[in-house]
């Protein structure tokens, strides 16, 4: 069963391809590491989708994230981003606001990602961001503009304005698991192949892809929503994708962090902690401890 898993599709004879993602335990991996609420859980399980979505785009050997950050200080959701490197490996972080009763009964009101997604403020309010990060190269930033209430329609947006392809993006999250599709027209090569394009290809296809139900994108196999959705085209289907959670931290990193901190301040930290400096990991939950001896070896160097 291919349930975190991406499985990349091609439309023979067309310039149309697309991506169909579907995540199940790398997702409850990553939700398990914080006590989100609901809200939170199925708006980072949209915004994985995403990026293992439109990592597949790309040609880079790296990483792509993406990022919500509320410009509203009353707003409940401080920020969340989600990130998927070329590997399939996955991870998400947000942070909100349950410090009143308040808050806490706001949050358990929200019961859908678009409730969690609206946290970031009205249209012109929050920032999204995609981030782009290839091996050894030069990282890129896009700015999504906030076209839409929901996070599929303001991605689509964003590809259609910023590299000129129409695209569609349909994404869902239930809470226990995610999917989502992405459909890309891309641009004709030339005269001759322009010729052999079936121009209605592409409005049967969108009309097609807009009938997808939530529960579908989150319980169906790949091949299985594919075949329902685009039966009676030649759909081709290379190798899927294994989907993964998993995290970049290390200890070299949390050393790289006591260098920034810099020498008094970490050895301060470590006197107000006991003799120990410790840094958890947001991510995966793991701790990394250092003594002051530890501390001042780093300095050494």
């Amino acid at each position: 069963m291919d349930n975190d898993v991406r499985q990349r599709f091609f439309i023979q004879e067309s310039p149309v391809r697309g991506d169909v993602v579907r995540l199940s335990r790398s997702y409850a991996s990553t939700i398990a590491q914080k006590p989100y609420p609901e809200a939170i859980k199925r708006l980072l399980g949209e915004m994985l989708t995403a990026a293992s979505l439109l990592i597949g785009t790309v040609k880079i050997d790296g990483h792509l994230s993406i990022q919500l950050q509320s410009s509203d200080k009353d707003s409940l959701l401080n920020w969340a981003m989600a990130e998927c490197d070329q590997a399939g490996v996955i991870r998400a972080l947000a942070s909100w606001k349950a410090e009143t009763d308040e808050q806490v009964q706001a949050w358990e009101n929200m019961t859908s990602a678009n409730d969690a997604f609206a946290e970031l403020g009205t249209f012109g309010q929050g920032v999204l961001f995609i981030n782009i990060q290839p091996e050894g190269g030069e990282p890129y930033q896009g700015i999504v503009e906030r076209s839409h209430d929901n996070l599929a329609d303001c991605l689509a947006h964003y590809q259609k304005q910023s590299a000129q392809i129409p695209t569609l993006i349909n994404l869902a999250s239930d809470g226990l698991q995610a999917g989502g599709i992405l459909v890309q027209l891309l641009p004709r090569r030339d005269d001759e192949e322009q010729e052999h394009v079936d121009n209605d290809l592409w409005p049967r296809l969108s009309v097609l892809t807009r009938t997808i139900k939530p529960e579908e994108l989150t319980t169906l196999p790949t091949t299985e929503l594919l075949y329902r959705l685009y039966n009676e085209e030649d759909v081709v289907l290379p190798e899927p994708v294994a989907l993964t959670f998993g995290c970049t931290c290390s200890k070299e990193k949390c050393e790289q962090a006591i260098e920034q901190i810099g020498e008094s301040e970490a050895l301060e930290i470590c006197a107000e902690q006991g003799g120990k400096l410790e840094m958890d990991c947001g991510f995966c939950g793991e701790i990394y401890r250092f003594n002051k001896e530890a501390v001042a070896e780093i300095f050494a160097e």
